[in-house]
């Protein structure tokens, strides 16, 4: 790790593993934010979406409908 720590970063023990680290926002290391994102990393997949259809009950406006 690099000794010459931005001003603005903040020195405390990782939630997660609980080594001290260095970072501009308390929240897990930079180690553990890398086995996070292999270990919850999927794919992207496509999602098929079926087309809006209105309930049956519904009916047309009037005013819409008024020729």
């Amino acid at each position: 790790m690099d000794d010459t720590a931005p001003p603005d970063s903040l020195t405390f023990d990782c939630p997660r593993c609980a080594a001290e680290t260095t970072e501009r926002f308390y929240g897990p290391c930079q180690g553990c934010r890398n086995q996070l994102r292999a270990a919850l990393s999927g794919e992207q997949r496509d999602v098929d979406v079926q087309e809006y259809e209105p309930k049956m009950n519904v009916t047309p406006n009037a005013v819409a409908t008024k020729d």
